[in-house]
């Protein structure tokens, strides 16, 4: 993976988990898990706006918002009772809001494979966080500014 081009709270984020054992790493991903935020006022009663991500096991959906000033904001959904998913959503929600569209699009695709989890879940789980930071993009690039 190319690291000049991950942003900095994703560094950070992957310096985290690499520093753990594998244990501690599914302990950090639980943690992530409870810091997933609560979606904004404005979008909990419209999920029209959500894209499910049909590639995770679990019902993860998502939203990205991108401001005049090309800044974006990821949103996410996922249950409670998927800890591992959430803990997914999460690390992209804190990675990515605030970045520049340009910033989330040279994101290498590989990332969710760099923080030391292909070891401790399975690919299956791996695939969706993968899934879920393709789909961002995708709407990155859908709903940036000509």
């Amino acid at each position: 993976m190319t690291t000049s081009a991950i942003p900095a709270a994703l560094q950070e984020i992957r310096d985290e988990f690499l520093a753990l054992d594998l244990s501690d790493r599914l302990q950090l991903l639980l943690e992530f898990s409870g810091e997933l935020p609560e979606l904004p006022e404005r979008y909990r009663d419209h999920p029209d706006l959500f894209e499910r991500v049909v590639e995770c096991q679990s019902p993860v959906f998502l939203f990205v918002e991108i401001g005049d000033d090309e800044t974006v904001q990821l949103f996410a959904t996922a249950p409670r009772e998927s800890p591992t998913t959430r803990g997914f959503a999460s690390i992209l929600v804190q990675g990515l809001s605030g970045l520049s569209a340009d910033e989330v699009l040279a994101i290498p695709d590989d990332y969710p494979q760099d923080l030391g989890l292909v070891e401790a879940v399975s690919p299956l789980r791996v695939r969706g966080m993968t899934a879920m930071l393709g789909r961002a993009k995708h709407q990155v690039r859908v709903k940036r500014r000509p």
